[in-house]
């Protein structure tokens, strides 16, 4: 499906045969555009598969824009994180790959067992993305299963030739190297993600015009995501405002769905415990989605500036006033301009920047 703006461009999937803020993310565009007309880099990006699920639509989005930058890019899924077999048959087709595709830079999208498989299958110059619940860890998972995920990404870690993390938060729980750590957010694609009329989104949508509507992303994580505390949020806001559509999605959403589904609500409620840099507030930036959300992540600087918008409580009350006030107004945000500072084309040409980095840098 394209998007209303225009259709963004698209890589190539194999079928498996020092820190920068928000802020201040435009402080390496000079070195970075040299780097992004660097001839022929060959990168190789590990991510690790939903199962069909779109777990992590934001990798070929952004990886795009790298591409179209005349990097050579291949993309390796790993089928599995938790089944030791797999995994061990995983590892050995992921060195298969690397010695066919040859790669200058592999980049792991992921912590955990994504990253630590990535580090000891070569010797080439290994980029980590750390998301935010690969060091933070989980509350859904088995209780064994978070603290180990956070060792084997702390101990990708010391093989890692260069370290992004999606915000300071994040890369405040590295245990070590963090001085080869830089900081750059997800980038929002903003050609996908762009304001659209609400009503014509709800016309192809089949809302109905006159509905309050509040979307929130459970992904497949609703414990941490905390979809309890949201389902208790809105039913506070509807003793104050009546009925509300409530738009869940669950990881299951096909991804070029969501941005019509943003720009048909009103209002995008996040309640999670933890967070790294939660894409889905720069998605709702990008189409003038207003949000309402606990501090949690990198939210609070994400939002600074944006109206109407607004960070309170973990408190179900609380939530529920602060969206209430949304959807009464019914207007839209204003936090256009800043996502597009953050955009998958700017944020692909710092990473591009960092490949150049890995390759430079000394093991």
């Amino acid at each position: 499906m394209k998007s209303a703006c225009q259709e963004p461009a698209s890589g190539r999937l194999s079928d498996g045969t020092g820190s920068k803020s928000f802020g201040s993310v435009l402080s390496c565009e000079a070195e970075a555009h040299e780097a992004a007309i660097a001839p022929a880099l060959r990168l190789l990006s590990v991510v690790p598969d939903a199962g069909g699920s779109a777990a992590m639509p934001f990798v070929p989005r952004q990886n795009a824009p790298i591409s179209a930058a005349g990097v050579v890019m291949e993309t390796f899924l790993l089928a599995s994180r938790t089944a030791p077999l797999t995994v061990m048959k995983e590892c050995l087709r992921l060195r298969r790959i690397i010695r066919s595709f040859q790669p200058d830079v592999i980049h792991a999208q992921f912590g955990t067992v994504t990253a630590l498989i990535t580090v000891l299958s070569t010797s080439l110059p290994v980029v980590v993305t750390y998301r935010g619940s690969d060091l933070n860890g989980w509350l859904s998972r088995a209780s064994w299963r978070s603290p180990l995920a956070r060792l084997l990404s702390q101990m990708a870690a010391l093989r890692a030739r260069q370290i992004i993390c999606v915000s300071e938060e994040v890369k405040s729980q590295l245990w070590w190297r963090s001085r080869i750590a830089t900081v750059i957010p997800t980038g929002v694609d903003t050609a996908a993600f762009c304001p659209q009329p609400r009503d014509d989104a709800r016309r192809q949508l089949g809302w109905e015009q006159d509905e309050r509507v509040v979307i929130f992303n459970a992904s497949r994580d609703p414990m941490t995501k905390r979809l309890d505390l949201a389902q208790a949020s809105l039913g506070a806001a509807e003793k104050l405002c009546g009925k509300i559509r409530f738009e869940v999605l669950d990881g299951h959403v096909p991804p070029d769905l969501v941005p019509k589904m943003m720009n048909a609500s009103d209002c995008l409620l996040l309640t999670s415990d933890r967070e790294g840099s939660p894409t889905v507030v720069q998605e709702a930036m990008a189409c003038g989605l207003p949000v309402v959300s606990v501090d949690v992540g990198d939210v609070r600087e994400r939002l600074r500036g944006i109206k109407p918008s607004q960070i309170v409580s973990r408190d179900a009350e609380d939530l529920g006033r602060a969206v209430a006030v949304i959807l009464r107004g019914r207007e839209r945000a204003n936090g256009r301009q800043k996502a597009e500072l953050i955009s998958t084309e700017r944020v692909a040409r710092q990473l591009i920047a960092v490949y150049q980095r890995a390759l430079s840098s000394r093991p």
